[in-house]
């Protein structure tokens, strides 16, 4: 059964407009865009991103910083991952910010490629963890990955 626990930063007016309509938060989960952007009166690209969060968070063990992660490289739906895979995901990720990312959501992005395939809610992003390493012993990185480790930028010594 999908999550219905997922985190939305709503306005005070858009939860009262929520709760006027006789819905829960969670209700969200199930309108369309248009009809989510009317209710909330907001624009269908907003409503759009809101259905995403949504969408995202209901992969297990997948939070709202690795969905917004998703959005900010241009995926909306499950269904603009079908076709994608865990590298090219990450690549992508690291080439719009600029640094390398934790190899840990190098693992939350096989798991929702394979959650968009496979609908597979009994697996959890730690489960692509050898998955991940056995490839990245084969194949490594791309030359074009960013020069900067995540963790440099924020004060962590990995040594």
């Amino acid at each position: 059964m999908a999550k219905t626990n997922f985190k939305l930063e709503l306005t005070k007016e858009e939860k009262a407009r929520i709760r006027a309509a006789r819905l829960r938060i969670a209700d969200l989960a199930r309108l369309g865009i248009a009809e989510m952007a009317g209710l909330l009166n907001v624009p269908n690209t907003t409503a759009k991103e809101i259905a995403a969060l949504i969408a995202f968070q209901a992969v297990p063990s997948i939070g709202v910083k690795f969905a917004q992660d998703l959005i900010s490289i241009g995926y909306h739906s499950l269904a603009d991952l079908k076709h994608k895979d865990g590298p090219t995901l990450i690549n992508e990720l690291e080439a719009h910010c600029g640094y390398w990312i934790d190899p840990c959501v190098e693992d939350q992005c096989r798991l929702v490629v394979h959650y968009a395939n496979n609908g597979d809610e009994s697996k959890n992003w730690w489960d692509f963890t050898a998955e991940r390493k056995a490839y990245r012993a084969e194949y490594g990185y791309p030359a074009s990955r960013p020069t900067k480790p995540w963790f440099e930028l924020y004060g962590y010594n990995k040594g």
